[in-house]
């Protein structure tokens, strides 16, 4: 006897669905799928097309409202999802594992590469059940293109609709390589003259307010290198190519372990901080809130 083939919807479009019928918004249902705004009206719109007439949703400018017609759905669309996840988690249970929180996180890609990646391995071991999903960007907090659970920037700054944690502090310092100091020793600022600065495009002025603090305005360099991204920068630095101005978190690691040196640890420039802004929705969320802990930890300075 052939088994009845069942006829079914896109999937990922009732997930949709369900989501924007539950919490009455596409936008909070794409916070909660983790994805943009207009992908959840695209996937409604699938849905309704596949079904026809008539429409799911009544429209307005911030909410949306179920029409008879997808009031009916949710009733059946709702139990059924739940009693996939509930399968779902039961199959883990047996198999002696629980199921995994995914945290979705975008960072800086210089603080995650410099700072971030190389401490995710000790995250991991405390929390094995926490999968964390990171990206990287330059955004804004508030014009990112889909919802993230923690996004990590420069601060203190106030977005409407998130609350912000202190990660860590900088200030930022000439760093390079020891090897560069045996062939050009740096015993006062002025030597820098004889030396390659190192140079980031997005923050032209560094050197010239560092030197302007040190009370060396007129001093010019031998030669200059610039690049577009601050971690491309200090492995310049680390590749003995000049001497980069460092931001003093992201370059602790190399100092403890004597790949970069400070020729002038006095003065430094001050730096903003680094934050974590979590949506105000979801500052409550288990996952958010142990990596929250464990990145302030993690900043403290060592004493």
């Amino acid at each position: 006897m052939l088994a009845r083939r069942r006829t079914l919807p896109p999937l990922n479009a009732i997930r949709a669905f369900e989501a924007a019928a539950r919490l009455g918004s596409f936008k909070d249902a794409a916070g909660e799928l983790g994805v943009t705004h207009g992908a959840i009206s695209q996937q409604v719109r699938v849905l309704e097309q596949w079904l026809g007439a008539p429409a799911l949703f009544r429209r307005s400018t911030r909410r949306v409202v179920l029409t008879e017609s997808g009031a009916t759905l949710l009733a059946e669309v709702g139990p059924a999802l739940d009693r996939i996840a509930a399968a779902v988690r039961h199959h883990i249970e047996r198999q002696g594992r629980s199921p995994a929180m995914v945290l979705r996180v975008n960072a800086l890609a210089t603080f995650s590469l410099r700072w971030l990646m190389p401490r995710m391995a000790l995250f991991r071991a405390m929390h094995p059940d926490i999968e964390v999903r990171l990206t990287t960007s330059n955004d804004p907090v508030d014009a990112l293109p889909e919802a993230f659970d923690v996004v990590i920037r420069g601060g203190p700054d106030a977005f409407h609709g998130f609350v912000s944690r202190l990660v860590l502090s900088e200030r930022r310092l000439p760093v390079c390589a020891p090897a560069l100091l045996t062939s050009l020793p740096l015993t006062d600022i002025a030597d820098l003259s004889r030396h390659t600065l190192l140079h980031v495009t997005s923050m032209p002025r560094l050197w010239r307010d560092w030197l302007t603090l040190a009370g060396q305005t007129g001093l010019e360099s031998a030669a200059a290198l610039t690049f577009d991204h601050f971690y491309l920068t200090i492995q310049a630095a680390l590749d003995g190519l000049g001497v980069a101005m460092g931001p003093t978190a992201l370059v602790a690691d190399d100092l403890a372990a004597g790949r970069l040196v400070t020729p002038f640890p006095h003065p430094s420039l001050p730096a903003r901080s680094y934050f974590a802004y979590l949506p105000e929705a979801h500052q409550a969320d288990p996952p958010s809130l142990l990596f929250c802990d464990w990145l302030a930890q993690q900043g403290q300075p060592e004493m």
